[in-house]
């Protein structure tokens, strides 16, 4: 009888003992994949600290493009203000690429060479940035921070270059006035356009970002 008692209780207590962890809390690994979700900013729109999209059209390269290639402007890795095979630098406004290629010249002698990120962009592809943009940010507002409309993009004019390297967005912020080569928007420290009487005058005013551009309001 003794014996048989302790054999009931070992069994008894075998299995509270394995029960006892299956009713603790589920470890990480058993947890949903919130992977899905878009990657939003970690603060709110309007607040200064919000970070930048860290050369924002690179990513986009890259994805949800389908079809979209190089015709359409979309830029592959190392290339330079230099490179005519390439339409997104091949199809710049004449103006604008000259005044870059005078300004990279300049910027060699102090060992910065001007890497493009994005240049001429066709509207399909304008529109599928912009479509992503949306997605990403979770509203047409936030994303118009970001991405304008192909009816509205100086890019798609083929009169806005994004530089894709920070030694050259330094190199222009305190050179490029004197080549017309302006930075336009605050939160956009590789966008960059051709503002003439800069020459002479230095870059206007920047604006917040492109929803404080007129011409964004077309």
């Amino acid at each position: 009888m003794v014996v048989g008692l302790m054999v009931v209780s070992a069994v008894i207590a075998a299995v509270l003992g394995y029960r006892a962890p299956q009713s603790s809390s589920p470890s990480s690994s058993s947890l949903p994949s919130l992977s899905f979700l878009p990657s939003l900013p970690s603060s709110s729109p309007s607040s200064p600290s919000a970070a930048a999209p860290s050369h924002a059209p690179r990513s986009e390269h890259r994805g949800a493009l389908g079809a979209l290639g190089s015709a359409d402007g979309v830029v592959p890795d190392g290339v330079t203000i230099y490179d005519d095979a390439i339409p997104a630098v091949s199809k710049l406004d004449p103006g604008l690429l000259n005044a870059l290629r005078q300004a990279a010249t300049a910027a060699a002698d102090d060992g910065v060479e001007f890497y493009v990120n994005s240049g001429w962009r066709s509207p399909e592809y304008q529109e599928e940035l912009l479509r992503e943009a949306v997605f990403r940010y979770g509203s047409e507002e936030e994303a118009a921070r970001w991405v304008a409309t192909a009816t509205t993009s100086p890019h798609v004019s083929g009169d806005a270059v994004d530089m894709g390297n920070s030694d050259a967005t330094e190199w222009l912020s305190e050179h490029g006035a004197e080549y017309g080569l302006c930075q336009i928007y605050e939160n956009e420290p590789w966008h960059y356009e051709l503002r003439a009487d800069a020459i002479d005058r230095g870059c206007p005013r920047m604006y917040a970002d492109p929803t404080q551009d007129p011409r964004m309001q077309q």
